[in-house]
């Protein structure tokens, strides 16, 4: 996958983020909740965006470092709403896949950067 595909597929994952998180009950616990997901998962292409830009191999994985914990950290909130029974399962569903999605690309462009900074 190439840089503005990552982009625009991270872009895309905020979007919808942002979507769900409007949609939940305005009660106190989705709201907490809901404002730590926005958070992590609009954080997740903005980090990206920011590795694209990085000077240097070491600077980029560390920037791809926080992509990769903003992602997870998305997943936990939806784990968190999921299992607190605010939402049912089947509305993250698609979220909690491209999530995981964009984890397992982040790590694996991390790797291959390590390997070629070898």
């Amino acid at each position: 996958m190439n840089k503005d595909d990552m982009k625009y597929r991270t872009k895309q994952f905020a979007l919808e983020i942002v979507k769900f998180v409007y949609s939940l009950p305005r009660e106190k616990i989705s709201d907490v909740l809901g404002r730590q997901l926005l958070r992590s998962g609009t954080s997740v292409g903005a980090n990206y965006r920011a590795a694209c830009r990085a000077k240097f191999t070491a600077d980029f994985i560390a920037k791809m470092g926080i992509v990769e914990e903003e992602a997870d950290e998305s997943i936990y909130w939806m784990e968190l709403l999921i299992g607190g029974g605010i939402v049912n399962a089947n509305s993250l569903e698609s979220l909690m896949k491209e999530a995981d999605e964009i984890l397992a690309i982040t790590v694996s462009s991390m790797k291959s950067a390590r390997i070629k900074d070898k």
